[in-house]
């Protein structure tokens, strides 16, 4: 076991311009229109999953605002990302969000045919073409591609940075945690009516937590409100990134909600405390102790149970929220076995809609365990099917629930998207544990206005 990770890191202090965020910013198509062009077109994007191609010739397919993005894996392993358009006519090569080809995408239209690795391998009457035979001169259009924790990113910027780069301190919190062995456990996924970074800005900061979720009023005191995330600001930690990417590590706050009336503790952080080698008679009254108490333990056993990265990560990571959130359009909560994976993409050409995933990945190790374990991620229901990801399910607001705790933050999107069209609300006024949100929107026009970081 390697020596003991006592000291969380923290990133550079930022400085902040005071921008307003008015109302236009989600509803105004000028403003997406130079949103799409200035920063959707320069950004690394989450777009795949390495687990879900796991044979040369199988495919994947994600859509971001107008574009079709096409991953496919290659013979030597690796993988292409391409345009979903034939160079022929424009016709989009694939219509489904996933499959597989035994040799060639092949184009409905007038049958052009293209390798997996994009080299145009067939084109009827060949000799036809007064600039020569297409297969000579004729290739899908690539974008830049590269893989990390599990995941296929793209960038439509041909002369970007790296995304080692681009990720900045991301990448070596991540590449600690064994991320590209865990698997998707639940898959929800719906449009709803409100712009994406009305969902970005709810989760770049803590504030709403006791009043949304925990139906807290204007004169609780906070500093009282415990549940399983300890939301205070003031014990919790905020940290912006150079690159434009921000953390939030929020203690596990294990007082309220785990034991009854006689002070006993009870489920899931029983069970929790067992699957760890601990009694819970031990903490009677005294809930608070457990959080110290599991990071120990978790020291002590998590190797040998199988978790792998335990003696790679930090104490607090066994016990508390590290909530990041990467520019421009993925937040992810990453515990120490699993991480609530929440990505909202821009609707095609209307600024009030937006796709927005609600995912749930876990360990190997903790999908053994299952509810035993007591981790969040364990709670959520296992639906894979050996090795295989969670099938994607495709709700529709309104009708379907795309989870629990959710639902509520769904809620105040809808809402807020319409308060956003009033003529009377006259731009933001933030408290200082929402700076994340203000730098967020300055990072969109330093992209706009051709400012990019590094």
């Amino acid at each position: 076991m390697s020596e003991q990770i006592k000291i969380l890191d923290r990133w550079p202090e930022q400085e902040t311009r005071g921008h307003t965020i008015p109302g236009s910013r989600y509803t105004s198509r000028a403003f997406m229109e130079r949103e799409w062009e200035g920063m959707w077109t320069k950004v690394w994007l989450l777009l795949g999953r390495e687990a879900e191609l796991p044979n040369p010739g199988d495919w994947q397919m994600e859509e971001v605002g107008t574009e079709e993005i096409l991953m496919v894996r290659q013979k030597d392993g690796g993988v292409k990302a391409f345009y979903n358009v034939c160079q022929h006519r424009g016709n989009p090569l694939v219509s489904e969000s996933k499959g597989s080809v035994l040799r060639r995408f092949v184009c409905k239209y007038h049958s052009w045919a293209f390798l997996p690795d994009g080299t145009l391998n067939f084109a009827p009457d060949k000799e036809d073409f007064p600039e020569g035979n297409p297969c000579e001169h004729v290739r899908l259009q690539e974008l830049r591609c590269e893989l990390f924790a599990g995941f296929i990113w793209v960038n439509m910027d041909p002369d970007c940075q790296s995304l080692k780069s681009y990720l900045g301190p991301i990448w070596d919190d991540w590449a600690a945690r064994d991320i590209h062995t865990w698997r998707r456990t639940m898959a929800n996924s719906m449009w709803l009516p409100c712009n994406w970074k009305v969902v970005l800005d709810n989760f770049n900061e803590s504030y709403h937590v006791p009043t949304v979720h925990q139906g807290a009023t204007p004169d609780t005191d906070r500093k009282a409100i415990r549940g399983h995330i300890d939301t205070y600001f003031k014990e919790t930690q905020f940290d912006l990134s150079n690159e434009g990417h921000n953390r939030m590590v929020m203690k596990g706050g294990f007082g309220i909600g785990s034991t009854d009336e006689e002070g006993n503790i009870v489920e899931p952080l029983a069970s929790q405390l067992r699957y760890w080698e601990l009694d819970p008679e031990d903490f009677k009254g005294n809930p608070e102790a457990t959080r110290e108490a599991l990071q120990a333990a978790k020291r002590q056993h998590g190797v040998a149970k199988g978790y792998t990265h335990y003696d790679r990560i930090p104490d607090e990571q066994f016990t508390d929220a590290f909530h990041y959130t990467l520019f421009p359009n993925f937040a992810v909560s990453v515990w120490s076995d699993g991480f609530h994976f929440l990505r909202a993409r821009p609707h095609p050409n209307d600024p009030e809609q937006c796709l927005f995933d609600n995912w749930w990945y876990a360990s190997p190790a903790s999908i053994e365990a299952g509810a035993s374990g007591g981790g969040r991620q364990a709670r959520r229901t296992i639906v894979t099917d050996g090795d295989q990801e969670a099938p994607l399910q495709m709700l529709t607001y309104g009708e379907d629930s795309i989870g629990a705790a959710i639902e509520e933050d769904v809620a105040v999107f809808v809402t807020q998207q319409r308060g956003f069209r009033s003529r009377g609300f006259k731009g933001v006024y933030l408290s200082n544990q929402e700076k994340r949100i203000r730098r967020y929107h300055e990072m969109i026009d330093d992209y706009i206005e051709g400012r990019l970081p590094g």
